[in-house]
């Protein structure tokens, strides 16, 4: 079932409709197609005095073909601005925020991108330094809420010593990849990850291992793994064979069938592999909704278990046998519920916040082995389930973002195949929303 409304938003009559009665408005977002350039439109960058990624950002949108700019012309339009705010130490120094994106604020095309560069709070130099650079999370997220048209905002938190790692995450929020992720925080750690042969199969030569993936966003994430150029694994219980056939025989992969619940299923997963896997994507998962106090034994026990034990245990029989490879990737996928909490889902929120918990936990004792971990917190997407809820709870789902709409299947799966890139080999820890930059949560 598509969204209506946004389609009649989007329409000559309905546009004119929208804007007089000042309704919710959805934009026409931008997102990635082979071939499309990075941006749609020069790209304007800024520094605070004393900034160090400045440089490094300059080099890179030349090295890709992106025109950089150092001041908004008169009535100029800018497919991104990027501002190196490393350089402030103190909280006079905010002033250079403003500075920067007054003067510019109205200069983005539709579905423009915003982002802040920063040093991470914890690596600041000084107390004065670390509140600084706290107080971006707030000019980012409200810039996300502020600029609308389908614009999105991140903060990306650099260490010293990261500056040659930016390239993937750049690429990454730059493009129509990052559709529905605004007002996120990032952090790349130091180290120089090894580039991609090639940027456009930047999986080539790689085997992933994707969990839940017979339909929705788990068949999503297979596409575009496969497109990125991976031997792609497609993981789903018997009782979807047929349709977990259909996606395997698309993406060209292997399909197997195995309950990820099962005593045995780490040992069973181990001995069907014939190497190492680069990828792991655990995204299956299961709901049954009901308010603590009328929920049976069961659906508490059942949820949970698909949902983190299961994902626990494979990474602990594959790690026990040198089944990820070094430079591997593992990555969750919680939700907001996990973050914000849901009436009548605690069983899912625990286990969603409980994912985070473990791409948290896990990621330090995962760094001496060359392995990341990371996760997405999916918001309201567009999938066969969210279809059959209630129609009040699915419009509120949907408009209660700043994009004003639902995301995509697709919009999950960029965000993974991102944290999967050899080129987010510092990238670990990270929880990142697919939300729309949602009403709900953090």
């Amino acid at each position: 079932m598509g969204d209506r409304y946004a389609s009649f938003a989007n329409s000559g009559p309905g546009r004119s409709l929208v804007k007089r009665l000042g309704l919710p408005d959805p934009p026409r977002l931008r997102r990635y197609r082979p071939g499309d350039p990075l941006t749609e439109g020069p790209v304007l960058v800024g520094a605070a005095p004393g900034g160090r990624l400045e440089d490094p950002v300059r080099k890179l949108l030349s090295s890709v073909g992106v025109e950089a700019v150092d001041e908004a012309a008169e009535g100029a339009k800018h497919g991104a601005l990027i501002f190196d705010a490393t350089g402030i130490t103190d909280a006079t120094a905010l002033n250079e925020l403003y500075a920067f994106f007054h003067p510019c604020a109205r200069s983005l095309v539709r579905s423009g991108r915003v982002i802040v560069l920063g040093t991470p709070p914890e690596s600041a130099a000084s107390p004065h330094e670390a509140t600084a650079q706290r107080a971006l999370e707030g000019l980012t997220r409200s810039i996300g809420k502020e600029f609308g048209r389908g614009t999105t905002s991140q903060l990306v938190y650099v260490e010293r010593g990261g500056e040659g790692a930016l390239e993937s995450t750049l690429r990454f929020l730059l493009s129509g990849r990052s559709a529905y992720v605004s007002g996120q925080v990032v952090r790349i750690g130091a180290g120089n990850p090894p580039a991609p042969a090639d940027w456009q199969l930047p999986l080539a030569g790689k085997t992933a291992l994707v969990t839940g993936a017979a339909r929705g966003i788990g068949a999503a994430i297979a596409r575009v793994l496969a497109r990125d150029g991976a031997d792609v694994i497609a993981l789903d219980v018997p009782q979807a064979g047929d349709a977990l056939a259909g996606v395997a025989n698309d993406v060209r992969g292997r399909a197997l069938q195995l309950d990820l619940t099962a005593a045995e299923a780490g040992e069973r997963l181990a001995s069907y592999l014939s190497g190492p896997l680069d990828v792991i994507v655990h995204n299956a998962g299961i709901t049954r909704d009901r308010t603590i106090a009328k929920m049976d034994p069961a659906g508490w026990e059942s949820v949970l278990a698909v949902n983190l034990v299961a994902p626990q245990r494979v990474n602990e029989a594959l790690l026990a046998k040198d089944l990820i490879r070094a430079g591997g990737r593992i990555v969750g996928v919680a939700s907001i519920a996990g973050i914000a909490g849901n009436r009548g889902q605690t069983n899912y929120a625990t286990s969603k916040a409980g994912v985070i918990g473990l791409v948290q936990s896990s990621a330090p004792g995962l760094l001496d082995r060359d392995i990341t971990i990371n996760a997405v917190a999916p918001g309201f997407i567009e999938t066969a389930m969210t279809a059959k809820m209630p129609v009040g709870l699915r419009e509120a789902g949907r408009r209660m973002n700043s994009m004003a709409q639902g995301g995509l299947p697709v919009d999950v799966a960029e965000t993974i195949a991102w944290f999967a890139s050899p080129g987010s080999g510092t990238i670990t820890g990270n929880v990142v929303r697919v939300c729309g930059q949602s009403l709900l949560g953090a």
